[in-house]
């Protein structure tokens, strides 16, 4: 049965398969397949072409429709003519915002051939542009055609990089497969030739099968080299990239900020979703009247993003005064009736919820604008995916490197910080400090008032010794009562100065039984280190701190000493905690 155009007129044929040369359709469609883009070859106006390989729903759209092929006349329609005159590939972006190319090619004995390639769009605006002509301008009529089937996107650098392969394959499957690549005047010509001799003939057929393996093989290559643009070929190409950050923070608010471009939306938000708490959890926001981290969190299938993301399914609202839904409180200021709140959803498990609303214009969103977000959906998904890895490896990373009691880092980090801050003192000659903390007759404070109330003590002394600090310096649980504090780029002197504001802030600390203690309050003993030439280690570091906390605590305890000797030579043994107390 022939389609008919919305008008009732025959479809125009896009295709005449039987004049393409020899099996260049099939070599064609790995092309395109690879690079995520559509192919044509054509010989004259198009359509229609000879061959066609994973075309773009909109340009058949147009094309096949008696009404509308007349806007692709001057693009795609004379794009062989212009390739031909150039004598090489010519760039050109046609009336639907569309960014081609058309290479002129020789297969066989045919001359007067041309790929047409891209078909793509090359930004989100071309793109929106087109979307709005379907909607609510002159292209209304085409809907009924779905032109948003199999969408294209690329950038500039993959249509270059095709037709540079598109002429290199042509001329490679000519060279080596000139018997298939005959007119099909001349093919259809065969049977009344005369007897070729058997010799020849298994020759050519050898060479024609060897040149098919070859060009095979160079599309398996192709095909690897562009495998990550295939899985994405109806969709954003670059989506994903600008969405996605090693900062999962970053890569929420990419998403949103992006979606939200796309979609002209004055305010939108995304929440992902907590399994164990069975909550959507708002991670960015735009537009709101107050930060993502204020908002509630939203049980499944509680108001409109519960209920989205509960049933699968979109909501596409035009007026919620006219839905089901109850509006948001007027204290919230929403200015438009419409929105759109889209279930993120990979293979039955729930990842979270696309909100947008506003549009630009005192717009309202429609089933075009949907589609968009089903174009990006998949991108969306994979940066969620990773965001949440990302998140999970942080929380992990930073559970093997954090003391649970104190919150602060722990040993094992301290260690390789170190060694990081004394390669970098060495190369550039920067000064470094370190201190070892200690609390005072802390035993005592145990014994006395209870293991409980010691653990308590440990992070009232952890929370003062962060507030002391400067964003670049290191506070680390060393063990027990123990703490050390790194000093990056910091002399003695103005380690003197962090000790003692340090020293003093554990005085003035409330601690609850800290009349209990030997001198009617808690304190701490702090040494002091410092990089030189004979304290250049990690171990030497360390142990000089120690030697000075020593010191501090034989002298009187709640006090600071500096470490002043060379540890070349020296026999002393660090002493031990219970030394100290």
């Amino acid at each position: 049965m022939t389609k008919k155009s919305p008008k009732g007129k025959a479809a125009i044929a896009q295709v005449v398969p039987e004049r393409a040369p020899g099996d260049w359709a099939t070599a064609q469609d790995r092309l395109a397949a690879a690079s995520g883009l559509s192919l044509l070859l054509v010989e004259g106006h198009q359509p229609p072409a000879l061959a066609v390989s994973n075309n773009n729903s909109i340009c058949e759209a147009f094309q096949s429709s008696p009404e509308h092929v007349q806007l692709c006349d001057p693009y795609c329609g004379e794009a062989h003519g212009r390739a031909q005159r150039a004598g090489s590939a010519t760039e050109y972006k046609c009336h639907a915002g569309l960014s081609c190319y058309a290479t002129p090619v020789q297969i066989g004995n045919r001359s007067n051939l041309a790929v047409i390639g891209g078909r793509a769009f090359v930004t989100a605006a071309d793109y929106r542009t087109t979307v709005d002509r379907f909607r609510a301008g002159d292209l209304k009529e085409l809907l009924p055609k779905d032109p948003f089937k199999n969408v294209i996107f690329a950038d500039q650098a993959r249509l270059e990089e095709s037709a540079g392969r598109v002429e290199q394959a042509a001329r490679k499957f000519s060279r080596e497969s000139g018997t298939l690549a005959e007119s099909p005047d001349a093919i259809g010509r065969a049977e009344v030739r005369p007897e070729v001799d058997s010799g020849k003939r298994s020759a050519t057929r050898a060479t024609a099968s060897s040149s098919t393996i070859e060009l095979q093989n160079e599309i398996a290559q192709l095909r690897g080299e562009l495998e990550y643009r295939t899985q994405f070929n109806e969709s954003l190409q670059h989506f994903l990239e600008r969405i996605s950050a090693t900062d999962p923070q970053k890569t929420y608010e990419a998403i949103l900020k992006n979606s939200k471009e796309l979609l002209l939306a004055g305010r939108a938000s995304l929440f992902v979703y907590d399994e164990s708490s069975n909550e959507l959890i708002m991670k960015a926001a735009a537009g709101l009247p107050v930060d993502a981290f204020e908002v509630a969190h939203v049980r499944l299938g509680e108001g409109i993003t519960g209920h989205a993301l509960e049933s699968g399914k979109p909501l596409v609202v035009t007026d919620i005064y006219a839905s089901t839904f109850a509006p948001a409180p007027p204290e919230r200021g929403y200015q438009s009736k419409s929105f759109i709140s889209y279930p993120i959803i990979i293979s039955d498990r729930k990842i979270g919820v696309l909100n947008v609303t506003e549009k630009t214009g005192d717009g309202v969103y429609d089933e075009v604008d949907l589609s968009l977000i089903d174009i990006i959906g998949p991108q969306v998904v994979l940066a969620l995916e990773r965001a949440g890895w990302q998140e999970r490896a942080t929380e992990f990373q930073l559970m093997s490197i954090t003391d649970p009691l104190t919150g602060l880092l722990n040993r094992r980090y301290l260690e390789e910080r170190l060694n990081e801050e004394l390669n970098r003192s060495r190369r550039y000659e920067y000064p470094m400090s370190f201190l070892m903390i200690d609390i005072d007759d802390f035993k005592n404070y145990n014994d006395v008032n209870g293991h409980q109330a010691g653990d308590q003590a440990l992070q009232i002394t952890a929370h003062n010794l962060k507030a002391g600090l400067r964003l670049e310096d290191v506070a680390c649980r060393y063990g027990g009562e123990e703490f050390c504090i790194l000093l990056p780029q910091t002399p003695v002197n103005e380690a003197a100065v962090i000790s003692e504001r340090i020293r003093q802030r554990i005085v003035d600390a409330h601690y609850p039984f800290g009349s209990n203690q030997p001198l009617g309050f808690v304190t701490v003993s702090i040494g002091v280190s410092t990089f030189s030439r004979h304290v250049d280690t990690s171990e030497r570091v360390i142990a000089a701190a120690d030697r000075a906390l020593y010191r501090a605590k034989s002298k009187g305890k709640n006090r600071i000493e500096f470490y002043q000797e060379s540890l070349a030579g020296t026999s002393d043994s660090t002493p031990t905690i219970d030394e100290r107390e």
